[in-house]
């Protein structure tokens, strides 16, 4: 049967990985607009130094979170990820005590290195249907935005009380936090599978990174943390030395320019899906970044114009996280969903890495305009490079476990699937026993789907297989 309705299981274990996830986003991200004007005070900073401290959990991450998530398939989605949690929080008090640089950089490398993201996207599948799985990871992902809004309020305020180390202090309390949701609230999956549409397959890391629009996706979400990181290397000192803003008093402009750009960004992405037009909307939030960046090149001085082109910048960023991962979606194929989504998540934290760096060299060289133009050039060049994007066809994933198909069966059973209406892909994997199908959820005929699923299921193997799949053939309307 194909169920509409979320288990209580499935949206406990939704919202509960959406929490862990959530609060280690939130101790990474809480130093980001504090840490540069903190860092100054400590002997031997550089604004290389600096950008270093900011952007290395990038590279960490990069390097460990699909590493983690083979572990996680081996040893255990809940002890890999409660190992992770631990190394963050390690990480968090190697930095909160720390007296120089290097101290805070090996704390923030650490802090990455408990890459925990692709064992907790496993966790929710193992824990979630099929045709509930993208709701699970539409939980989390909304989590992870509302947890960086949270995080560049919170930052400033918690700095005039307890500062940057006890931030780094709070990051570790929460990290041991998430250990104890992921024991007691999280749900234990009755075992634990590989599952194509969560988790990425090295065999397949080839054939994604050739595709030419997938490429065009994980430049743009590598730019657009590059972007981020280099803003919040420079922004800190525009509000403080320039608009005359004390650090405490920053969550001033940040939320405010935050729930404005959240509440007109929601309508961008409504219109990019529901009507179909996520190119146009796309492109446009480029160069809603480009303006807001070359602005900030001129008028970075000016308190008023900050929080302008700040709500400028958050509303296009804010559409362009909502969208990049959709459009992963859609021009990935059918089984290698998960695969994509790796390269790209590895992309976006190989960009975190590259804007703290670059960001923190071009300060010290340039100062903050040349840190905002640098921002401007990236986002020209995603411009650039966005616009020759094909439209995606609006397809959706989906996973069919049909069970086992004799070989010689296998071409016909995928043939027959495509033959559903609304079907666009369909690719059968032996060994899960499952069709990881594209499909076009407008003209979808779901009963056609349900009634060929369940006639194959009913009958037989071999010749058994074949009649099924003759019968589905002639009751399924033609595309």
């Amino acid at each position: 049967m194909i169920h509409t309705d979320m288990t209580p299981i499935e949206k406990r274990a939704a919202f509960s990985l959406a929490g862990i996830f959530s609060l280690r986003m939130m101790g990474l991200f809480m130093i980001l607009p504090v840490f540069a004007l903190f860092a100054t005070d400590i002997d031997g900073a550089t604004p290389v130094m600096i950008g270093l401290a900011i952007g290395i959990y990038g590279l960490t991450q990069a390097l460990f979170q699909i590493p983690f998530g083979m572990m996680s398939d081996k040893f255990g989605r809940k002890p890999i990820i409660a190992l992770g949690l631990v190394i963050f929080a390690i990480g968090s008090v190697v930095a909160a005590t720390a007296d120089s640089m290097m101290g805070i950089i090996l704390g923030r490398a650490l802090q990455g290195s408990g890459a925990i993201a692709a064992a907790v996207m496993a966790l929710a599948a193992d824990l979630t249907r099929e045709e509930h799985r993208t709701k699970a990871m539409a939980v989390i992902g909304m989590s992870i935005g509302l947890s960086f809004t949270a995080s560049l309020v919170l930052g400033p305020m918690l700095n005039g009380v307890i500062g940057v180390p006890g931030i780094f202090w709070m990051t570790a309390i929460l990290a041991i936090g998430g250990i104890f949701v992921l024991k007691f609230v999280v749900p234990t999956p009755a075992k634990s599978s590989f599952h194509r549409d969560a988790e990425a397959v090295p065999g397949y890391f080839m054939n994604v990174l050739k595709d030419r629009q997938l490429q065009r996706l994980d430049y743009g979400i590598a730019s657009l943390h590059i972007i981020l990181t280099s803003t919040f290397i420079a922004l800190p000192f525009a509000l403080r030395d320039y608009a005359g803003l004390e650090v405490e008093y920053h969550w001033y402009v940040y939320l405010p320019v935050l729930l404005l750009s959240l509440g007109i960004s929601i309508p961008f992405i409504i219109i990019a899906e529901k009507k179909r037009k996520i190119k146009e909307v796309f492109v446009a939030a480029i160069v809603g970044i480009l303006i807001a960046q070359l602005g900030l090149v001129f008028f970075y001085d000016s308190l008023w114009a900050i929080c302008l082109l700040l709500a400028c910048f958050f509303i296009a960023f804010n559409t362009l996280e909502a969208l990049l991962p959709s459009l992963i979606a859609k021009f990935s194929p059918a089984d290698k969903k998960g695969t994509a989504m790796g390269v790209y998540s590895t992309s976006q934290f190989l960009g975190a890495f590259v804007g703290g760096l670059l960001g923190g060299a071009i300060y010290g060289w340039f100062g903050l305009s040349g840190v905002f133009f640098f921002c401007t050039v990236v986002a020209g060049g995603w411009f650039f490079v966005a616009r020759t994007m094909e439209t995606p066809r609006f397809l959706a994933n989906f996973m069919l476990h049909v069970g086992d198909i004799p070989e010689e069966q296998i071409e016909r059973l995928e043939y027959d699937l495509k033959q559903v209406k609304g079907v666009a892909e369909a690719m059968y994997v032996a060994e899960e026993g499952a069709a990881y199908l594209k499909v076009d959820n407008r003209e979808l005929d779901g009963d056609a789907l349900e009634g060929f699923v369940e006639q194959v299921d009913d009958l037989e193997l071999g010749t058994a297989k074949d009649s099924a799949a003759d019968d589905a053939h002639k009751r399924v309307p033609q595309s």
